[in-house]
């Protein structure tokens, strides 16, 4: 283990500082300072290497965390990356990007504040990166067969780059004129510059993926042509169907689903030309929906110079302290203040958005939100509750229903659930056979350690098909759930 006594030594969590937020709404990039070594270190030595390491469970990848912790606090960077690299395909996205359900399990918790993984992580695959130490493992040879990935997010990157590494020839298809899905048009700069993303996909070419960027399969390539040129396919479209607010005056200009508003300022901060962008320059932006989209929209609108923000969230506030009936070591549902909140803007929960009011130039000029009550297990607007609140750019960021479904049906006949995801067996396989589907087309929408685990494991099963057996690992089932995580 790590320093024995490091968990009675050290009893404090300790996280590198966030830039002061006048610094950081001036510009995209990331918003913490540069890690501190010896802060690491000391955080590293608190981990007690548990007869029982709760922490595997609580991350759907099975990460080694106790043994990259002890590398981590020894100074032997490189055998860390290579512990981390075992389990994850991509630490430098989830060190930043995941909620970190590793720490909820973490043993430590019980009775102080976690070990912080998360940020241990991201210093594991920095240092690597910035060491040379990330390097590209092509095949030793190549099997003849050839993989189809549709989808460039999470979930089809860890499948492409597991199946290249067995030596199958994969393409990566993506819709949008860049590869990287939500990496690279669903996240903000200012929680992940695009440089890690550019990093690894240098190092997945290399290996010999190849990236097939404006390519839209069903209008460009039919999914059956797709699926009569390649020997196998795999789906990883993500969740992309938004979930709607269908009330009245939802037709008024400027107001707009989170993904158009993120997508659009993602493009202009990487230098594109785009017309009529989406802005919160000089407006009172509204932004409905309590989750990280909600939050990547607030801090997106601090940085174009919003005159005001009001984050608006149907539900209660959650408790700010692990609540009974989330024992450790489940995943609490807690109050949480990410950057974005803190760099500024007004939070109401019990938040029923009513009606959309609009001016005489059919522009949205206002919210009418009531006090939110729950009847029969219902959340409905109370009654005599009603007021305004002024928007100029309303942002709807309320989650997603599921992949989207039309030309699947249409071209591979594919089968839906009740939930609207991709109906899929065991083996990631969907009804058509050949045709595997992992992330959250096939899970529902999820986190982003669920999305590179279904990729690794569906990668597997996708060897099989191909070959009769894999030697690839399957961290996770189709119907796995990790602790304290409601099924998707």
């Amino acid at each position: 283990m790590a320093d024995p006594k490091g968990f009675l030594k050290v009893t404090d969590r300790e996280l590198p500082p966030r830039r002061p937020v006048p610094v950081r709404i001036m510009d995209w990039k990331e918003v913490y300072e540069p890690g501190d070594s010896a802060v690491l270190r000391r955080q590293a030595g608190r981990c007690m290497d548990c007869g029982i390491p709760f922490c595997h469970k609580g991350c759907p990848l099975g990460n080694l965390i106790p043994e990259w912790n002890d590398l981590t606090w020894r100074g032997e960077g490189r055998s860390a990356i290579e512990r981390l690299h075992a389990t994850n395909n991509f630490p430098e996205f989830t060190g930043r990007l995941c909620p970190a359900p590793c720490e909820s399990s973490c043993v430590l918790g019980i009775n102080q504040p976690a070990v912080t993984i998360k940020q241990i992580e991201v210093s594991i695959i920095d240092e690597a990166f910035a060491n040379g130490w990330v390097e590209p493992e092509p095949p030793g040879r190549l099997t003849g067969k050839t993989v189809a990935v549709v989808g460039s997010g999470p979930a089809g990157l860890a499948a492409a780059q597991q199946l290249t590494r067995a030596g199958h020839t994969v393409a990566v298809f993506e819709r949008d004129d860049r590869i990287g899905g939500l990496l690279r048009y669903g996240i903000p700069d200012f929680k992940m510059e695009k440089r890690h993303l550019e990093s690894r996909l240098r190092q997945m070419q290399d290996e010999g993926t190849r990236f097939r960027a404006g390519v839209e399969i069903g209008k460009d390539i039919s999914w059956s042509d797709l699926r009569a040129r390649y020997d196998a396919v795999v789906v990883a479209t993500g969740a992309t169907v938004p979930r709607e607010l269908p009330i009245p005056g939802r037709d008024l200009d400027g107001v707009h689903f989170a993904m158009e508003y993120l997508v659009e300022s993602n493009k202009a901060t990487a230098g594109d030309a785009v017309p009529s962008q989406i802005t919160a320059e000089g407006k009172h932006v509204v932004v409905i929906g309590g989750g990280d989209t909600g939050a990547d929209c607030i801090g997106t609108a601090h940085r174009h110079g919003a005159l005001s923000v009001t984050n608006l969230a149907i539900g209660k506030q959650p408790p700010g302290t692990r609540p009974d009936n989330q024992p450790w070591p489940m995943a609490p549902l807690l109050f949480e203040v990410s950057s974005a909140h803190e760099e500024g803007g007004e939070r109401a929960y019990l938040a029923s958005t009513v009606e959309f009011l609009g001016n005489d130039a059919g522009e949205v000029r206002a919210l009418r939100v009531a006090e939110t009550e729950f009847v029969d297990g219902r959340r409905v607007p109370k009654s005599g509750t009603e007021r305004e609140i002024p928007a100029d750019l309303v942002l709807i960021a309320m989650g997603f229903t599921g992949p989207e479904r039309a030309h699947l049906e249409d071209q591979l006949s594919a089968q839906f659930t009740s939930r609207g995801n991709l109906e899929r067996a065991e083996d990631y396989q969907t009804t058509t056979p050949g045709v595997f589907v992992a992330g959250d087309a096939g899970r529902g929408q999820s986190l982003i350690v669920w999305a590179i685990a279904e990729g690794r494991a569906a990668a597997a099963h996708v060897d099989r098909y191909l070959m009769g057996e894999t030697a690839l690992p399957a961290p996770v089932a189709p119907t796995d759930v990790a602790i304290g995580l409601q099924p998707a």
